[in-house]
């Protein structure tokens, strides 16, 4: 009986300096440093209101004043014929279009079908189709489609590299060598998803005529599929604020905003002077648009004017792209920042905006403070007590930013607790996206064009309803999503059971989505044929 009790004790002893050691570690190293890390946190939280609070008064003041680009800038239109395609040649400058194309035979006939009906002189425009598929039916759409536009008097140029080199930055710098372009003064870049109206030339390229500071002008994007399903409603949201807000307050004030890739217009001079685009990131366009800006460019954004494109509807898809949005800037940051710092062309003010306001905060910061903070340090302050996360900063600036992105998409203003809790799923994917581009792990170059589906969007729920699951359950799992539900959902039901907030809801409701996405039931289900590959 001794020995047993002599046990006992030497447990119960061995229990008790496990458990003070526990307890002093919380006190001396835990408690401490997620402290330091809650009032970061509260820092950055502040200063991304304050660059929200920002672009909202900017665009604000804007709209009060109508200071519509029209109205800032000179604009005159061509037009002073019925038919603009029989006009005078001479009061319109020529123009290149570039359409950019790698295995989408779900839109290119869309997209070159567009393109060709604009309202533009015939012998002032040149439509280049730079296919790059290795897709033997798209190879042959692309074809068919060229000959028919060409046998209809359109001057269209299809144009196949032998490889891939450089991906859509190769294939445009591939483009502007031909000798044919040499007498055209604008280049103007079409995805091959985008389907311009038919006065877009005549809307866009006035600005650039006769406004000889102006190197890009920017159009809007709408989508034709933006009511398919509730990714693309919530993709509508975001994107909607990025054109409403973060573009157009850039363009407010003849300032720095990004080029978006496509549904632009270029002045081929200033894009020549900016050593033309690069394909040492993934994100060419903004790489263009930096050094470009740096030279003393301007750029406008005119929100008028709008180009019909396409959400990516699967999860998949979506996740490629975002994957390239959020990798490819965090890149051209590291790359960049010291040229932008040592560039004596720009202001001190305009070289803070850009490395600060554009780059850090927008393209860095607001991914990994969004999951770091809402997934994973608010949950773990419902452990410890003794930390106290003031409301301002899980209520009140979360809120009001919310809102502001809200309001850019009124229709979709009830989607709105879907979209904090989806933006903060993504979060997570953005910010692995930040750090690849910051490190330049194996991945920094990865290029997946986003999958399309063209027209065959409008059949999507017959798709679904007459094809099999393409997925088994477990092929489907996404242990990353399931692996942060799970440690939301403990931190609330540690919160329900023994906390003195009301936290557990919102941790209860992330968690859910997590868990949504983490078992693939998000986004359309897609055809095994139109899969990403």
């Amino acid at each position: 009986m001794a020995t047993s009790s002599d046990g006992l004790f030497d447990d119960m002893s061995v229990l008790g300096v496990i458990g003070y050691v526990l307890e002093q570690t919380r006190f001396i190293f835990l408690v401490p440093i997620l402290k330091r890390m809650v009032n970061l946190c509260q820092v950055v939280s502040v200063l991304l209101f304050i660059d929200a609070a920002y672009m909202a008064i900017v665009v604000a003041i804007g709209k009060l004043l109508r200071r519509t680009p029209q109205k800032v800038l000179k604009w005159e239109s061509f037009k002073n014929n019925d038919d603009v395609e029989l006009a005078p040649s001479s009061i319109h400058p020529m123009v290149l279009i570039q359409i950019p194309i790698y295995n989408e035979k779900e839109v290119c006939q869309l997209s070159i079908g567009a393109v060709c009906k604009l309202l533009w002189p015939l012998d002032r425009m040149i439509v280049q189709v730079l296919d790059d598929s290795t897709d033997e039916e798209s190879q042959k759409l692309v074809r068919l489609e060229c000959k028919k536009w060409s046998s209809e008097g359109i001057n269209i140029k299809s144009e196949v590299r032998s490889g891939r080199d450089g991906y859509k930055a190769g294939a445009l710098t591939a483009g502007m060598k031909h000798s044919y372009v040499d007498g055209c003064d604008f280049v103007v870049i079409f995805d091959a998803d985008f389907q311009p109206e038919p006065d877009f030339l005549e809307r866009t390229v006035p600005f650039l005529v006769h406004n000889p500071e102006l190197a890009l002008v920017q159009a809007g994007w709408k989508y034709g599929n933006a009511d398919e399903c509730c990714m693309t409603r919530i993709q509508e949201m975001s994107l909607n604020y990025h054109f409403a807000v973060e573009q157009k307050s850039g363009s407010s004030i003849l300032g720095f905003f990004g080029f978006n890739g496509t549904a632009g217009v270029w002045r081929i001079n200033a894009l020549n002077e900016a050593e033309g685009w690069k394909d040492r990131t993934i994100v060419e366009d903004m790489d263009l648009a930096v050094r470009a800006y740096l030279r003393g460019s301007k750029f406008v954004y005119v929100d008028d004017v709008k180009v019909k494109n396409e959400l990516p509807s699967s999860f998949q898809a979506y996740r490629f792209q975002q994957h390239r949005w959020s990798c490819g800037p965090a890149n051209l940051f590291k790359k960049m920042a010291m040229e932008i710092i040592k560039n004596q062309n720009v202001s001190i003010w305009k070289k803070a905006y850009l490395v600060y306001n554009f780059f850090f905060l927008r393209k860095i910061v607001v991914h990994l403070f969004t999951f770091v903070f809402y997934c994973l340090i608010l949950p773990a302050t419902v452990i410890f007590p003794e930390i106290e996360v003031p409301k301002w900063t899980t209520i009140y600036i979360p809120a009001t930013i919310t809102i502001l992105n809200a309001i850019a998409t009124p229709k979709s203003f009830y989607l709105i607790l879907y979209w904090i809790l989806f933006e903060n799923v993504m979060a997570m994917h953005r910010s692995k996206g930040t750090l690849i581009g910051l490190l330049e792990t194996s991945r920094v170059k990865e290029w997946i064009v986003t999958q399309k589906l063209g027209e065959s969007n409008t059949l999507t729920q017959n798709l679904i309803s007459t094809t099999t699951t393409h997925y088994s359950f477990p092929e489907r799992l996404r242990w990353r999503e399931i692996t942060v539900g799970m440690y939301l959902f403990i931190c609330g039901y540690y919160d329900f059971v023994f906390g003195k907030t009301y936290l557990y809801i919102y941790l209860f409701l992330q968690s859910v989505a997590f868990f949504v996405v983490g078992v693939g039931y998000i986004g359309m289900s897609v055809p095994s044929n139109r899969r990403d590959t």
